[in-house]
């Protein structure tokens, strides 16, 4: 992708870009073919782990955040949405023609999705929605949002998804100015007394709790590989300038303090790769799927971004000044890894809930 540095600094990336992945083959794979989804069609955990991968070599996680935000909207308009849903919205957005963000996070909460305040009261025909959204990714070019809210009691019974188009009266975004993901057009939606139809609701009322949950283990599966691919191109990058750059007469990889450094960043990066493998082993198998997983995931996320963190800070060290400079040169995934790392320690669920919620999965 040699146009990131340029969109960083832009704040966004061209729309037209969600049809041009489409069209090179990487925007619809997995998809329904039904809705215009390109082979292969029914990737397994393998298909995926190698798409996260090679796609993060990019060092940019805003992009690819921003740019593939179908790849955690649409999946509850195909788990629960009827067959008019289905056919009215997931053409479109499946070939980059129309983008639809998640839209779950609220300003008083992120990862505790039963805690949401965001409100849907029927009236007749229609739903009346109140509330703010948060570091919703791709937002200010969406044309849809798939918005969790609630429509019953607290708690995660309460809580129904709705297809909310971003001309609805009363929608209204705003760029979010972030550490990182400069291109990824982070944004706050609010909705003020938007009216949305009846059928317009995904699923049954107060049911959109457990589809909200399980798309969260693919995302944590995702960002758990991504990190890790980030994390080993700091480590290549660091290792290919301390070949060639001289310190004292010397390449800086003959000091010895410059190879224990790469040496520990490779031991980081290698038990987390296999981690990642483990568990994706396991769901290969059927010894576990992604809703009986959820507990490792959260844990592999965390391992996951512990490396992006140390090999974000070490490539640099090594590096020197080349790793602090933006735009082209040596170092320039490194410095956009750094500023990327505590999105990826935080967004998808912090390490926090991440290992609570791995505990209490093993009944501690």
């Amino acid at each position: 992708m040699p146009n990131i540095a340029h969109w960083e600094e832009e704040g966004g990336f061209p729309p037209s870009l969600h049809e041009r992945a489409y069209r090179a083959g990487v925007y619809g794979i997995g998809w329904p073919s039904e809705y215009g989804g390109t082979a292969p069609g029914d990737p397994d955990i393998w298909h995926k782990l190698i798409l996260h991968d090679e796609l993060h070599t990019a060092c940019s996680g805003g992009i690819l955040a921003s740019l593939f935000t179908h790849s955690i909207s649409l999946p509850p308009i195909l788990a629960i949405g009827s067959l008019e849903q289905k056919a009215k919205y997931a053409p479109d957005i499946i070939r980059g023609n129309k983008r639809c963000s998640l839209a779950i996070t609220e300003p008083g909460g992120g990862s505790d999705v039963a805690g949401m305040q965001t409100t849907a009261v029927r009236e007749g025909d229609a739903y009346v929605l109140d509330g703010v959204k948060m570091f919703i990714s791709g937002g200010m070019n969406a044309d849809y949002f798939t918005v969790g809210a609630r429509t019953g009691t607290k708690g995660h019974g309460g809580i129904s998804l709705f297809m909310v188009h971003s001309d609805y009266p009363g929608v209204r975004t705003t760029q979010v100015k972030t550490q990182g993901w400069h291109c990824s057009t982070t944004t706050t939606v609010a909705f003020d007394k938007v009216r949305v139809p009846v059928q317009n609701r995904l699923g049954a009322e107060n049911a959109g709790f457990l589809p909200i949950m399980l798309n969260f283990n693919s995302e944590r599966f995702g960002m758990a590989v991504g990190a890790c691919r980030m994390a080993r191109c700091c480590l290549e990058d660091a290792v290919r300038y301390a070949r060639v750059r001289k310190t004292v007469g010397r390449p800086r990889v003959a000091h010895q303090v410059i190879r224990h450094k790469l040496a520990e960043m490779a031991r980081h990066v290698l038990s987390t790769h296999g981690m990642i493998n483990t568990i994706a082993s396991a769901i290969h198998s059927g010894e576990a799927d992604m809703g009986r997983a959820g507990g490792q995931l959260a844990l592999a996320k965390v391992q996951a971004t512990r490396p992006l963190e140390l090999c974000a800070r070490e490539a640099s060290q090594v590096l020197g000044g080349r790793a602090y400079v933006r735009g082209a040169g040596p170092g320039n995934r490194i410095e956009r890894c750094y500023r990327e790392v505590r999105v990826f320690a935080i967004g998808g669920g912090s390490e926090e809930i991440m290992l609570e919620l791995a505990s209490r999965q093993a009944k501690l």
